[in-house]
């Protein structure tokens, strides 16, 4: 039997989606025929994205702008989407942000700032989305992790606590909600050149050791998560549910 990746009648919100890879992953679902929640703070580049989406065809999409590390706001705005739907199919949990300083100059506020933003936001949204999907049978969240939840770089230790933490929590949802007919999942990407990792791929030293320590020799192009988002979202994982799909060019896999 074909497996079955057709999102069409799906309706799919993807936080942080008005650039880089939450972009990448909105166009994804919405080529194989998701409608599409775009969320973010860049108004502009949100109705450019789905005017974009509507030259080329796909299901109309719509734009949310609220604050994911406030939970009034996370609330109403998925209140919003339980009145305009009645439904929720596909929460990708994109948005996050990091702070890079050395040890002894990160501040509580910088800790407080990234566990809110790549954690505990995640668990608001995964849990408002859950108030849509158990009701319904049915529902995917997928969220964006990283392979800096498995290894570790200098000057960002909330970032991998809140990505280690991420994966808890994927499994942890994952293992309450199968029976639901919901799955959880996450993706944890390579390196991609997005605004939180240009700095890196520009400075030759970094930028150059982390090509040689890819095996693929290269910097991903944040297209290549379509197919792992895709495949979360899509019948074709209806028995994959606590898993982390790493998307890295064999960087993890490399010692």
């Amino acid at each position: 039997m074909k497996p079955n990746f057709d999102l069409t009648g799906r309706l799919a919100l993807v936080t942080g989606s008005s650039r880089g890879l939450g972009w990448a992953m909105a166009q994804a679902l919405a080529a194989s025929g998701a409608r599409i929640l775009l969320h973010g703070r860049d108004a502009a580049a949100l109705a450019t994205h789905a005017a974009i989406l509507a030259e080329r065809g796909t299901p109309a999409a719509e734009i949310l702008r609220f604050d994911l590390t406030d939970g009034t706001a996370v609330q109403d705005a998925f209140a919003e989407i339980a009145d305009a739907h009645g439904r929720l199919d596909i929460l990708v949990n994109n948005a996050g942000s990091v702070v890079r300083k050395p040890i002894l100059e990160y501040s509580d506020a910088d800790w407080h700032q990234v566990l809110e933003a790549d954690l505990t936001a995640s668990f608001r949204c995964a849990r408002e989305a859950l108030r849509l999907m158990i009701p319904q049978g049915k529902g995917r969240i997928i969220m964006t992790s990283s392979i800096l939840a498995h290894l570790a770089r200098p000057t960002i230790p909330a970032y991998v606590a809140a990505k280690t933490g991420l994966h808890g929590l994927v499994r942890a949802l994952a293992v309450e909600v199968a029976k639901h007919g919901v799955t959880v999942n996450a993706i944890a990407p390579g390196y991609f050149p997005t605004a939180h990792t240009i700095d890196l791929k520009n400075d030759e030293v970094i930028g150059k050791w982390i090509v040689e320590s890819t095996p693929m020799g290269r910097w991903g192009d944040p297209a290549e998560l379509g197919g792992a988002v895709v495949f979360l979202a899509s019948d074709a994982a209806s028995y994959v549910t606590g898993s982390v799909l790493t998307v890295d060019g064999g960087f993890t896999a490399s010692l």
